[in-house]
């Protein structure tokens, strides 16, 4: 039997970086297109064997604001099937910023794993912590990201990670 793929929400204005996310933890979306795929993996350093062992360990959903993502958690809570993980933008104009949109997070889901993500925040990591505290539920990665560290952030948070 084999476990069941780990839900993963990105929270983002930004179209790109849904995709980037995709991109690295779904890579069973490529083209056919061979040529293009190696080309891909010298670029952004995902070597073909760790697709084959991604193919089936995520499945990646998107919102572009903070209120859309708030609605998609307690609708996948309600559903049975929450997600695992979110990746959160700092900034996300003209809605909520991430700091807000965790804030409503934390009220319906404490144990959700967060990771804040932005070149740019209005906050320093410490006033975070002292507002959210000091967990492994809570954890900063600085755009633009290491497509290695995503996936490995990914692997790690979900207990996707095999052995």
């Amino acid at each position: 039997m084999t476990d069941p793929q780990k839900r993963i929400l990105v929270i983002d204005d930004s179209s790109a970086i849904h995709k980037d996310v995709v991109r690295i933890l779904c890579p069973e979306h490529k083209s056919d297109s061979g040529e293009l795929d190696l080309l891909e993996d010298a670029l952004f350093g995902m070597p073909s064997s760790s697709k084959r062992t991604a193919a089936a360990e995520f499945e990646v959903d998107s919102a572009f604001q903070g209120q859309e993502g708030l609605a998609k958690v307690k609708e996948a809570q309600s559903s049975g099937h929450p997600y695992e993980l979110v990746f959160l933008d700092y900034r996300m104009p003209p809605g909520w910023n991430g700091v807000e949109t965790l804030r409503h997070l934390r009220q319906v889901a404490p144990s959700l794993r967060v990771v804040l993500c932005s070149a740019y925040c209005d906050y320093t990591w410490e006033d975070i912590r002292r507002e959210f505290g000091e967990s492994d539920l809570l954890l900063e990665l600085r755009k633009p990201f290491n497509s290695q560290k995503l996936r490995q952030l990914a692997l790690e948070l979900t207990g996707a990670q095999h052995a």
